[in-house]
């Protein structure tokens, strides 16, 4: 009877104090994981989403349950992180899949492919379609559990020494470009680069690259690239929406109560949302800034777009031969895309094009 009393009258803290907790709670209270991402810390966009996440996970959780964010190199290299998730070195990494498309092409549907959906289209794929659930059979394999967290919104087709006048001028030249895409500019004989976003200004300026993309005006202004490749292409056909996704050890995950998993899933969703919030909010006035330092800013000629959505669908045709992986994500998205681009011009894209003819 007194002990009934003394739970009623303490509450949960005062059980907490006095070491009385069940012992589900107690486990809670210790959890700590290490999440390994693959962005330097200068870009307050892409790195800064994890940081988001951990600290809206210790919130809800009266600081129970930290993770702990870490740059690329002071745990695993930036494109070590799957690998650290799958084998249980570390808990979770914060990533884009399609740097890991050499393991398999079907990676990089999880991030952005060539002529593929914009954000709002694979936000809705992933929450609403068949993307979270093909996506999670897939990457079973590697022990991993997968959840959005995070999206750039349509990329810029990168940074140049020289102009882009035709497609020949894609011809030998050695471009840093995000992972599987580079499998597209090969056919038009591009030499792809895959490097961290960390070591491409060195790559840039000491010529070891003539080109390189990496997402939008604001964290391209912070990176200086304009300083030495001065021609910035637009649009970057290879992501019109690129996500970044939170990859859970599956172990990890299965230990977690269900309280613990509903805060992680509610924690990446804000993320996933708060990511694009912050590239959309900045980089028109990062992009002002650009031009006003000398960015030279062009479209793509319509022969290198025409040229490369033949070359994708090359590449798709032929994965879907041999990937049975691929054949089973992609033949759901294509189809979902093809939904999606009968309403978008419908819609957004009508009312968008009006819009951005008017002087506001």
């Amino acid at each position: 009877m007194e002990r009934r009393k003394f739970i009623k009258s303490a509450g949960l803290a005062g059980i907490l104090a006095a070491g009385s907790a069940p012992a589900l709670v107690q486990a809670q209270q210790q959890i700590r994981w290490r999440l390994a991402s693959s962005f330097p810390k200068s870009l307050d966009t892409i790195h800064g989403g994890a940081e988001v996440f951990a600290k809206l996970v210790s919130d809800m959780t009266g600081g129970r349950f930290q993770i702990s964010v870490h740059a690329p190199g002071e745990l695993v290299p930036a494109f070590g992180v799957v690998d650290a998730v799958q084998q249980g070195t570390v808990e979770c990494c914060h990533t884009c899949g399609y740097y890991f498309f050499g393991k398999d092409e079907t990676f990089a549907i999880d991030t952005a492919i060539p002529f593929g959906m914009n954000s709002r289209g694979i936000t809705a794929w992933m929450y609403d379609g068949n993307g979270m659930k093909l996506m999670r059979e897939f990457l079973a394999q590697y022990n991993i559990v997968n959840f959005p967290m995070g999206n750039t919104g349509a990329q810029m087709g990168g940074w140049y020494r020289k102009e882009i006048k035709s497609a020949a001028d894609i011809n030998g030249l050695k471009m840093r470009l995000g992972g599987f895409a580079g499998r597209v500019i090969a056919k038009l004989g591009g030499v792809p680069q895959n490097i961290p976003g960390g070591e491409l200004y060195q790559a840039l300026e000491r010529g070891t690259i003539d080109a390189a993309e990496w997402v939008g005006p604001y964290d391209d202004h912070k990176l200086g690239f304009h300083k030495v490749a001065p021609f910035y292409y637009y649009p970057g056909w290879w992501e019109g929406g690129a996500q970044v996704s939170l990859y859970i050890n599956d172990k990890q995950w299965n230990s977690l109560s269900n309280e613990y998993k509903a805060i992680v899933q509610a924690a990446a969703s804000h993320a996933h949302v708060n990511m694009q919030a912050m590239y959309d909010a900045r980089n028109p006035v990062a992009l002002k800034q650009l031009i006003a330092e000398g960015a030279k800013v062009n479209r793509f000629p319509r022969d290198v777009m025409d040229a490369a959505l033949k070359a994708r669908n090359e590449v798709y045709a032929e994965l879907m031969d041999k990937n049975p992986n691929w054949k089973k994500v992609f033949g759901d998205y294509e189809r979902f895309m093809r939904d999606q681009y009968q309403w978008v011009p419908i819609a957004d894209g009508s009312y968008d094009q009006y819009m951005a003819a008017q002087k506001l």
